[in-house]
């Protein structure tokens, strides 16, 4: 239950810093936007991403590892549409996220 706790606080702070950063990425919900968008991102980082990042490994392989900032970019800006309060503007903003 630690090493969940721990990845999640970091996802969490990874977030926030893209929150500031970012000029397309908000949290309207404040404090709880932020720990679900933090959560479900954690969640789709364990069970979606070994199977995207296997079945775009020719992609991966072609542009030398730069479609895994593309995978991750999707993700995020995924996590954008599901959770409440947490805005990603487009891939662009997801992309610098």
């Amino acid at each position: 239950m630690a090493p969940f706790l721990a990845r999640w606080v970091v996802t969490t702070i990874a977030v926030l810093v893209a929150i500031v950063l970012v000029p397309g990425i908000e949290a309207g919900g404040g404090l709880i936007s932020l720990l679900g968008a933090s959560l479900f991102l954690g969640i789709a980082n364990a069970l979606a991403r070994p199977v995207v990042l296997l079945l775009s490994l020719p992609l991966i392989l072609l542009t030398m590892g730069l479609f895994i900032l593309v995978i991750n970019a999707l993700l995020l800006w995924g996590v954008g549409g599901i959770v409440p309060g947490f805005v990603v503007d487009g891939f662009g903003s997801a992309f610098l996220g």
